[in-house]
């Protein structure tokens, strides 16, 4: 009996994971410089250093590419450090997490997928949803739920948390994130986003801070 020696599947799997991550730094580049409609496949696969028959075996065609960036886009924003902890106040919690939420979507080559998915969240509508429900929406949720908790304990006083966790994130944004995606502005400085959040975090506990 001849038994034919097969590749190792940890190793299989870390270079199959390894030349996807370098195929969709290519695609993101590609889109980053082109948009949505300006990228092909064949611009990508040069941009990534691969065949245009390897790019086909891991995507099929380039929306599957930009849900693929997308994806990743998300696990960032779920992968962001900050502290939910209901026995935390607010004020300590809110400026930490406004600063982590502003870094993140102020960072360099963070706009990109916005302002792609903005170009044509009209004629694709699930692009769009998906993205809006597994990046933005989610981090709304998280914070509504930790205001619900300081509310519970009496420290805000606060009727509808959804809206407010999302005026609350408006308000990080102030002056900082508009100009930065439509690169009006480069990426602010760390002292004028912690300007900017410290002033969101004040408006935001003069409104729902029981009195």
């Amino acid at each position: 009996m001849v038994v034919v020696a097969k590749e190792h599947p940890q190793v299989v799997h870390e270079e199959d994971s390894s030349k996807r991550r370098q195929i969709l730094d290519g695609a993101r580049k590609v889109f980053m410089d082109l948009g949505f409609d300006g990228a092909s496949m064949g611009e990508i696969a040069r941009a990534a250093q691969v065949s245009k028959g390897t790019l086909y075996v891991y995507f099929a065609d380039k929306c599957a590419l930009f849900e693929a960036i997308l994806e990743q886009e998300a696990l960032q924003h779920g992968q962001v450090v900050f502290s939910f902890d209901p026995d935390r106040d607010a004020e300590t919690t809110l400026k930490e997490f406004g600063l982590a939420y502003i870094h993140l979507v102020c960072r360099p080559g963070g706009g990109s997928a916005i302002r792609t998915v903005m170009a044509i969240a009209e004629r694709m509508p699930d692009v769009g949803r998906r993205y809006y429900g597994r990046v933005l929406d989610k981090s709304i949720n998280r914070l509504s739920g930790y205001l619900k908790a300081r509310v519970a304990s009496g420290e805000l006083d606060i009727e509808d948390c959804d809206l407010a966790a999302s005026q609350f994130m408006e308000l990080c944004k102030a002056s900082l994130f508009l100009p930065f995606v439509f690169q009006a502005a480069p990426a602010p400085s760390e002292e004028r986003m912690a300007a900017v959040v410290d002033s969101a975090t004040r408006m935001f506990l003069a409104a729902y801070r029981t009195k």
